[in-house]
């Protein structure tokens, strides 16, 4: 007979591990992609990382930007630097998608003006 899982959301354990990375980064399925991101927002991991580290953004330039706690985005940067090569990866990953993207639908105005 099979019974139903039952979850003690107390309790830690590996479950409570994959959707909560810490207590201020998390990834759930259905939120911002399954994406790492900042617990109770849609700010994932990767964009803090491309506008602290290739926009040249500090961490309080994007708390005051977008209105988040300062701890926030260091424990987004945090999960950056332990995580970077996985980060890296779907970073490209998405840039190779509009690449493909680009090259499979052509954009019309371009080709009215050509």
């Amino acid at each position: 007979m099979n019974r139903p899982l039952k979850f003690n959301l107390h309790e830690k354990s590996e479950f409570m591990a994959v959707l909560q990375i810490s207590n201020k980064i998390e990834a759930l399925p259905g939120v911002a992609g399954g994406q790492p991101h900042i617990a109770g927002t849609r700010f994932t991991v990767k964009q803090i990382a491309i506008w602290h580290e290739f926009m040249g953004l500090g961490a309080d330039e994007i708390a005051t930007a977008y209105d988040l706690a300062l701890s926030d985005i260091y424990a987004a940067l945090s999960y950056f630097f332990d995580h970077r090569e996985e980060v890296m990866q779907a970073m490209q990953a998405e840039e190779d998608l509009v690449a493909e993207l680009k090259n499979r639908f052509p954009s019309k105005v371009a080709q009215k003006r050509g």
